[in-house]
């Protein structure tokens, strides 16, 4: 017999909860506005179960696993452009995996068997897979049994929810410290590489990302109100980012033997995207003589510079893009003086 269960939603309205049990199958249960439709919806379903005229795994039976990557990656990836090559990749190495399975097979106890073996086994790099990028690959999946789920109906549930992501280590914070940064800067300005310099005293004043700074064009640049607009960003909201004192006058020295034939402030890194400078990148590193530092650690240094400097984390999200301050967290300890003047000035209020 179906269980009625009395439940208040976050409104605190009261909804009912039919749920059905029978030994041998697995349980089914419904939410109504109404007591009366879920005894009914109970009952239904609970003789339908017992005549076995209750399918509710209709369509995963008719699908596979690989019929659901084909339509995801045909009708849902080319609206996320940024994404497409990635999680095709991803989606592709499950479809390897389990593309045979139908649908109502696929379990959270298969996935899991697959993300020990994302772990064990080696990319086409020969490397195993960090535990980032594990999760990436279950993002991916994840999100499209949600398409199959809300959108197409082709199952009940979402099977990667039930799988526990692994265990991220802490986000890198690789800074250069003053030596470091003099004479990285040295090196840049002397390579033959005449974009080098400019780009790295970009991303280090502003935090720019490297992407946001090769396809910059000159028609996003205020030099009046000194800031510059960048319009596609890694999470798709536009930013004013400012550019001052020295990166401002780089930035305008270098505007003075600009290409009038291309739009980009870098018209080779536009076209070539990061492989125009990894040459010179590598060769300044390497003189330098820095030590595991990325490229992308030219932002970790300038989040790091502001912190130091009395930046809130909020003040430095806002900086740097990010819509929440999860990913800034890893400079907090970096803003402890800034923290500790202002419950300084609270308790002096309080207390006075």
């Amino acid at each position: 017999m179906a269980v009625i269960q009395e439940r208040k939603d976050k409104s605190g309205k009261i909804k009912y909860r039919a749920l059905v049990r029978l030994k041998g199958y697995p349980p089914q249960s419904a939410t109504f506005e109404r007591r009366t439709d879920a005894k009914k919806w109970g009952q239904d379903t609970e003789s339908a179960i017992r005549h076995g005229r209750y399918f509710p795994t209709h369509e995963a039976r008719k699908h596979t696993f690989s019929d659901l990557v084909d339509r995801y990656i045909a009708q849902v990836l080319p609206h996320k452009p940024k994404m497409i090559k990635q999680q095709q990749s991803q989606l592709l190495w499950w479809k390897k995996q389990i593309g045979h399975y139908l649908l109502a097979d696929v379990s959270p106890a298969l996935i899991s068997e697959c993300k020990e073996r994302l772990f064990s086994d080696k990319n086409d790099k020969g490397k195993t897979r960090a535990p980032a990028t594990v999760s990436r690959y279950l993002s991916a999946l994840s999100h499209a049994f949600t398409f199959a789920v809300n959108e197409w109906g082709w199952v009940e549930h979402n099977p990667v929810s039930k799988v526990k992501k692994p265990t991220e280590p802490r986000g890198r914070v690789r800074f250069l410290d003053e030596a470091e940064r003099k004479e990285l800067l040295a090196a840049c300005k002397a390579s033959s590489n005449k974009d080098l310099y400019t780009i790295v005293v970009l991303a280090l004043s502003t935090g720019m990302r490297q992407g946001e700074i090769l396809t910059l064009k000159w028609k996003d640049i205020d030099f009046q109100r000194r800031q510059l607009a960048l319009h596609e960003t890694k999470n798709n909201e536009r930013r004013v980012v400012p550019v001052v004192r020295y990166a401002f006058e780089v930035l305008s020295e270098h505007g003075k033997v600009r290409n009038i034939e291309s739009d980009y402030v870098f018209p080779k890194c536009a076209q070539k995207g990061q492989s125009a400078i990894r040459k010179a990148w590598d060769k300044a590193v390497k003189e330098a003589k820095l030590e595991d530092f990325r490229f992308h650690d030219l932002r970790h240094t300038a989040a790091t510079y502001l912190a130091m400097n009395g930046a809130t984390l909020a003040e430095i999200a806002e900086v740097l893009g990010h819509k929440t301050l999860q990913m800034v967290k890893r400079y907090a300890h970096l803003s402890k003086a800034h923290t500790s003047s202002i419950v300084e000035k609270m308790n002096a209020r309080i207390f006075s």
